[in-house]
């Protein structure tokens, strides 16, 4: 599936050359100069919790809108990029400091209704694409496991909640690892969670929570923004 969708991209491409989807400059789904012009999270958010941009930026809430509605799929390859980035600053102290190694990364899933609707999980394609840069790379060590963590409730779309507390009541009880071939996985093992936006930190909360029950040893995440 991935080999066809390089194919189509690449026919695309030529019918349709890529645009900045925000200035329209060619050869680029988010331009160089528009990403540097994206500001840092500056919002409070937990200690363990990593997140790159500042989701109130224009630039930033239309292109993830962009990802994840719109079928803008290679911007996931975008953010991968800058995240992988940030994690080889956070891990590099993590690693001295707190013996983060033996380290899997978890994209935050989606039920399975709203992954049919949407047909991808742009959570997982970021962590694909920070598999890739890291093959390449070689220079930090871990893996990717799609299968440990579910959703199997279905739930209010966080951002339409307004209040806090009805957020934290949404998302509680919606994750669960899959088996028990899964918690054994886990077990003792550094995770990395991955996401595209945190706001209050709820749903990050309580995908940790789940696997700090199930075994895990450290639990942190990156998010694409704040």
């Amino acid at each position: 599936m991935g080999f066809l969708n390089t194919i189509l991209d690449s026919i695309l491409d030529i019918v349709f050359p890529t645009k900045c989807i925000f200035c329209g400059k060619k050869n680029a789904d988010l331009c160089r100069e528009c990403l540097i012009d994206i500001p840092n999270a500056e919002r409070e958010s937990a200690k363990w919790i990593f997140p790159l941009y500042d989701y109130r930026n224009p630039i930033i809430k239309k292109s993830l809108w962009m990802l994840k509605y719109n079928g803008k799929r290679r911007l996931a390859k975008i953010f991968a990029a800058q995240i992988y980035e940030n994690m080889m600053e956070e891990l590099s102290e993590l690693a001295i400091l707190e013996n983060f190694h033996d380290i899997i990364i978890i994209p935050i899933p989606l039920s399975n209704k709203r992954y049919r609707e949407r047909g991808f999980n742009q959570a997982q394609l970021i962590c694909e694409e920070l598999i890739k840069i890291n093959g390449s790379r070689k220079a930090l060590a871990f893996k990717l496991e799609n299968n440990i963590l579910i959703k199997p409730k279905e739930t209010e779309h966080q951002a339409r909640i307004k209040d806090r507390n009805l957020r934290l009541k949404n998302i509680i009880g919606s994750f669960a690892i899959k088996n028990t071939e899964a918690t054994e996985l886990i077990k003792n093992k550094n995770i990395i969670l991955i996401d595209d936006v945190t706001t209050t930190g709820a749903t990050l909360a309580e995908a940790k929570k789940i696997l700090r029950q199930s075994g895990a040893r450290k639990v942190i995440a990156f998010t694409v923004a704040h």
